[in-house]
């Protein structure tokens, strides 16, 4: 059976951008009814920066209430909380001690933070691709879907695996990448150069799953397109128009080609109006099962399977490791 891992960070707001993501593992379950899933919500990667505890144990819950409403199948997935399973700290602490401290200094994501981070920056935030690495081979993974910006996190990951197997003995599977598109760069929807994010200062450049209908519908008719008036996608000549239609493709399930041939001789209003009430249609029910899961028992009780089946592969993994490198007695 091939097993497969994925971990989000309960950052608060879940945007649309979010939202792509998840539906794109929810379709990976389904399209692979023969895979085991791990998904994990990634809190010990969250608190890299100063985070508010009350608000942090909300957003994990929300997150994972937000997993099952998008309609991810806990009977096929095991959805648990990364800091629930202590093996993840263990093997990334291995994996510091086998990471010369250049590599971790060339990761890009590192180089950018560090020069947003004004007042200094964590020690985390320099070590958290080797917890990266740990949280990935922990579970003898196949498969990790990534997008653009953690490729170079997993190729990491990759050269880690490979080291601790030359210098201990086959001990880790290597990792392969998932790469999926659909859906995959959803872009701010004022700036439709940058990612769309929920810590962008304007909130009219984002959507969130939570947005009551009015607001999702007005962000979609306020984006940002350009003065030509016809439809089509070009990201370079039309990058406000190509992420509209990146949005009606993922929604939507149709082709962008599809998509353009439609509104080919429609105004920006027509194909905006009908993307808005797209959006509106697809997230409003997943609203109400995501506080209708909130409001039950069945969300602890699919983190509690979840927590004790990572614990029982960690497990069996992290002792492997010790043995391999002589720590702790021999039994």
């Amino acid at each position: 059976m091939k097993r497969l891992i994925t971990g989000v960070q309960p950052s608060g707001i879940i945007t649309l951008g979010n939202y792509s993501t998840i539906k794109n593992v929810v379709k990976l379950q389904k399209d692979n009814p023969d895979f085991d899933f791990l998904i994990f919500i990634a809190d010990l990667h969250a608190i890299t920066v100063n985070q508010d505890r009350t608000k942090l144990r909300q957003n994990i819950r929300n997150l994972a209430a937000m997993y099952i409403a998008c309609g991810l199948d806990p009977k096929k997935t095991h959805l648990f909380i990364q800091s629930e399973v202590p093996m993840h700290n263990q093997l990334g602490y291995v994996m510091e001690c086998i990471a010369p401290i250049g590599e971790l200094e060339r990761m890009t994501q590192y180089k950018d933070k560090k020069v947003k981070q004004v007042n200094g920056i964590n020690t985390s935030l320099l070590t958290y691709p080797a917890l990266m690495a740990g949280d990935i081979l922990l579970y003898d993974i196949d498969f990790v879907p990534v997008g653009d910006d953690q490729k170079q996190h997993l190729e990491l990951t990759r050269n880690l695996a490979e080291r601790f197997n030359s210098r201990f003995g086959e001990t880790f599977k290597i990792p392969e990448p998932l790469i999926s598109n659909v859906g995959a760069r959803i872009m701010s929807l004022n700036d439709p150069h940058k990612k769309m994010s929920k810590s962008d200062p304007n909130p009219k450049s984002y959507i969130s799953v939570l947005d009551d209908e009015n607001i999702i519908k007005n962000r979609i008719r306020q984006a940002v397109t350009d003065s030509e008036g016809v439809i089509y996608y070009d990201v370079e000549k039309k990058p406000g128009i190509s992420n509209l239609l990146n949005i009606y493709s993922f929604i939507s399930g149709d082709d962008i080609n599809t998509i353009v041939e439609k509104y080919q001789n429609a105004t920006y209003q027509q194909f905006k109006e009908d993307l808005a009430e797209i959006v509106a249609n697809e997230l409003i029910p997943v609203q109400k099962r995501y506080n209708e899961i909130l409001k039950s028992d069945i969300l602890d009780q699919i983190l509690d399977e979840g927590r004790d089946y990572a614990i029982k592969l960690a497990y069996k993994k992290i002792m492997k490791v010790y043995h391999k490198m002589g720590i702790g007695r021999k039994r």
